[in-house]
């Protein structure tokens, strides 16, 4: 039998640790390892257009399986490419492997053709980023680095020079048994009886969830029940939590909806579960807080807290609801399911008035046409602007979608490769990209790469010819919109000429038939759905300056809220309101 190098060696590796594929583009430094993939059964090389692709969509894979997925760039330049994409896998806490090719090691730190140092480059995005400069370091320094990115939650990299990767592999390395789950966490019985201790004394308790709450469905509800609290939920909360959900107020934030931000600012006591919700100003700061985190550096770092418990969200409720004393007053949930609803009825009429003649389209129309004919395990990745507001009030979560986005990082540009790392995980599962004209053309190559291995993705663009969101940041502000013009071509003909499907839609009755055939085609399509620029929108709390900000900037502004079926949750809800 042959004796292995050091690349077939990390293929091997990474297969043992459940790798399905690597993200990537070839070149120089890097051909030793995609040679040694072409080789091995267990591993697929999935060539993309660009880099930030690559690492883009081995994070939506990672998200979606909750397994390990790699992406890798060649030396310089190439490896520079993924940074963008690993900080956004890294901030979502997806489990990813990167590999940062590198010069020839002779040549390090003498100024060579594409030299960079990916020690320094990636500090900040990884959990773990070291250089393999010699054979005898692997195989312990890549499982080693596997370890940091599943065990910790986010990203490793490692740097390998092209001539480390040729050299034969050490004879009698070490390879030992492989972390590939994270444990469950349970918090010690002092900090649950403290918490028991302050649910059973607040009066009105409100419970805002984040993603941290995914896999704990059932035991938010059952402790929602219990204590008869509001649940609010973060945008990374949403398809998690949303769903049959008797005790729904909305989102809180700046795409915010609903009673969420009442629940939060009205109770006696908050309870934060498993999300870093980024906006202080929409916590108080005049409750009690408790904060329930896996991660501990997550704890009090948005707001002050009066107990911190690190813990899964999941299992710190099991130990948690069966201690608490059940509570019977259900007038503070009551008074906020009321508000909720009644702050959707305001606002749904907004986009269903005289929708089928406005022109151009209502965003709003389009997701909620949308949310109604995707599949009901659909997976939606969301481009971050105008679309990510659009997606946080019209998708309707089940149980079964997935809802992916540069929701912690807000990168422009991630719903076309999201797209694709979601659909290499099933080929016959629905993938709907909602992307942004700026957004994707921004990385619109890689359109191809849906062509060339003739992956399924729907495109379905919200083309407003704008970088809409900065319009609104800018609004806000009261300076003018400047620079956020797009001059954009017909991106339909443009799939077309690529060999994919490809539709425009400038009539809202063109939309629904423009949709169905979409979705029936077997292999990539693109809907190009020209948008209304006006339509903006509003956080559910807006302060003065911001008021000011839009006066000075615009008269004729369309501010809908809009929140699709999430009404229709909303009215059901009300059925389990006491009648006076």
């Amino acid at each position: 039998m042959a004796k292995q190098n050091v690349a077939e060696q990390f293929v091997d590796i990474l297969a043992r640790a459940g790798v399905k594929r690597m993200y990537g583009v070839v070149g120089d430094s890097l051909n030793p390892v995609v040679d040694a993939i072409r080789r091995n059964s267990a591993i697929d090389w999935i060539h993309v257009r660009h880099e930030e692709t690559a690492a883009f969509a081995a994070g939506a894979e990672a998200q979606i399986t909750g397994s390990l997925a790699a992406c890798a760039g060649s030396c310089g330049p190439g490896n520079l490419h993924l940074i963008n994409g690993l900080y956004d896998a890294h901030r979502s806490m997806a489990p990813v492997l990167a590999l940062a090719s590198h010069i020839p090691s002779s040549e390090i730190g003498l100024g060579y053709f594409q030299e960079t140092h990916p020690e320094l480059l990636f500090q900040e995005c990884s959990h773990y980023n070291e250089m393999i400069s010699n054979p005898e370091q692997m195989p312990r320094m890549l499982q080693t680095a596997i370890q940091h990115a599943i065990g910790r939650g986010g990203v490793s990299v490692v740097s390998m020079p092209g001539d480390v990767a040729s050299k034969p592999a050490p004879e009698k390395s070490i390879e030992h048994a492989l972390v590939t789950a994270r444990p469950t966490v349970r918090p010690g019985d002092d900090e649950i009886d403290k918490l028991c201790r302050m649910v059973d004394e607040a009066k009105r308790v409100t419970l805002f969830c984040g993603s941290g709450t995914a896999g704990a469905h059932a035991e938010v509800m059952e402790f929602a029940e219990k204590i008869k609290s509001p649940v609010g939920h973060a945008l990374r909360g949403k398809e998690w939590i949303q769903y049959d959900n008797p005790y729904d107020v909305g989102m809180s934030g700046l795409l915010g909806y609903g009673a969420a931000y009442e629940a939060t600012n009205e109770c006696d006591l908050l309870v934060l579960l498993g999300t870093d919700f980024p906006y202080n100003a929409f916590l108080p700061d005049d409750v009690k807080i408790v904060q329930v985190d896996v991660r501990p550096e997550h704890l009090g770092r948005r707001s002050k807290l009066d107990l911190a418990v690190w813990g899964d969200v999941r299992e710190t409720l099991r130990c948690l609801t069966p201690r608490v004393k059940p509570k019977s007053d259900r007038k503070f949930l009551d008074r906020m399911l009321k508000k909720h609803a009644n702050a959707l009825e305001g606002v749904v009429k907004a986009y269903t008035r005289k929708v089928e003649k406005h022109v151009p389209i209502h965003p709003e129309y389009v997701a909620s046409v949308l949310d109604e004919m995707a599949d009901d395990d659909a997976v939606f990745t969301v481009d971050t602007g105008m679309n990510n507001v659009w997606a946080a009030r019209y998708l309707t979560p089940n149980g079964k979608r997935r809802v992916i986005g540069s929701f912690s990082h807000g990168s422009m540009a991630n719903a076309l490769p999201q797209a694709i790392g979601a659909q290499f995980t099933d080929l016959n599962r629905q993938v709907v990209a909602m992307s942004g004209d700026g957004g994707f053309s921004m990385l619109m190559g890689d359109f191809l790469t849906l062509v060339q291995h003739d992956l399924p993705v729907k495109v379905v663009l919200f083309n407003n010819s704008s970088l809409g969101m900065v319009e609104l940041e800018m609004l806000v502000a009261g300076l003018p919109s400047y620079g956020t013009t797009n001059k954009n071509p017909d991106f339909a003909a443009i799939a077309r000429a690529a060999g994919a499907y490809g539709v425009r839609v400038e009539k809202p009755k063109q939309l629904q038939s423009a949709l169905r055939d979409a979705f029936k085609y077997k292999g990539p399509a693109l809907v190009d759905v020209v948008t209304d620029p006006n339509a903006l929108s509003i956080p559910p709390k807006i302060s003065a300056d911001m008021v000011t900000g839009f006066a000075l900037s615009a008269s004729k502004i369309v501010l809908d809220g809009g929140v699709g079926r999430m009404l229709q949750m909303a009215r059901s809800n009300l059925r389990n309101v006491p009648r006076p």
